[in-house]
């Protein structure tokens, strides 16, 4: 089972012809996820690992019915790339691209909320339902089909926890990265609902970071909802001094909101246990 993409999604790689797209278009391929076309403007009637490619989103559509897209185009035309997309009934798209302008991520999620369709980043690692399917650029040999779903800020860190995980021989349902850029569509609200309704999901890791409140509106909410599954969470960012942005445009501490001390004390407040280190979730999730 798992959530948002599964064995039957059909996907679109936007920006195919360039170095990243031709790459991870093969690798998602190997793993077995159905890419059925990739586009680059003026690169239509040409193929990339036997994948056709379309000058639009509209003609690939037309040949192909996709349901997802996987976005690898440079930051000034991302936004183009993801408004093609929705326009042309894409209700999944993943932006892997980073550092795209805040007012073009501002306008593509108030877009896609219209149009209900889900947006995974930007400058995200992507989501992976192992075994089935995954549009992203994380190591897919880390991942194994189980019942532990992940949340995560952090794309390094998704794959730490999932590679100890997985030599623990704890499987995952879907493992999916927010992102890392100010302004990103899906939060881990929404990724809990999903998978508060997902049968095979019976626990899940939120692996947060330092910056914005996020996570303290996620503890907030478990505590509401009485969320009825597991939750074990990790806080990058213990030691970071305040003003400074560390690595992802998100991260970065004002005053008192967004520490890894508020995060946690949110999160352990509402009934989250919250592990020191990465390695530790493992054996939480087995011994409590």
């Amino acid at each position: 089972m798992g959530i948002i993409i599964d064995k039957n999604t059909r996907a679109i790689v936007q920006g195919i012809t360039g170095t990243q797209g031709t790459f991870h278009a093969k690798l998602m391929l190997e793993y077995g996820t159905k890419i059925v076309a990739g586009t680059s403007p003026g690169k239509g009637g040409t193929h990339v690992h036997g994948i056709p490619v379309y000058d639009t989103v509209e003609e690939a559509q037309e040949k192909h019915s996709a349901n997802a897209s996987i976005i690898f185009v440079p930051a000034p035309f991302a936004a183009d790339a993801a408004f093609e997309a929705m326009e042309n009934g894409i209700t999944t798209i993943v932006i892997i691209t980073e550092h795209i302008p805040i007012k073009d991520a501002i306008s593509v999620m108030a877009r896609a909320k219209q149009l209900n369709t889900t947006v995974i980043g930007p400058n995200t690692p992507g989501i992976i339902t192992p075994e089935q399917c995954k549009l992203g650029i994380m190591p897919s040999h880390i991942f194994k089909s189980g019942n532990v779903g992940m949340i995560s800020r952090s794309g390094t860190l998704t794959y730490e926890i999932a590679a100890g995980l997985t030599k623990n021989g704890i499987g995952q349902s879907t493992c999916l990265g927010l992102g890392g850029d100010p302004i990103t569509g899906l939060n881990f609200i929404d990724a809990l609902k999903m998978f508060e309704k997902d049968a095979s999901t019976q626990a899940i890791i939120l692996i947060g970071e330092i910056g914005g409140n996020l996570e303290e509106l996620a503890a907030q909410y478990i505590a509401k909802e009485k969320y009825p599954k597991p939750v074990v969470a990790f806080i990058a960012g213990r030691s970071a001094p305040p003003g400074k942005r560390m690595g992802h445009a998100g991260a970065i501490v004002m005053g008192k909101v967004g520490t890894a001390e508020s995060k946690i004390q949110a999160l352990t407040e509402a009934g989250v246990k919250v592990a020191d280190k990465p390695s530790d979730i493992a054996r939480i999730l087995m011994h409590g």
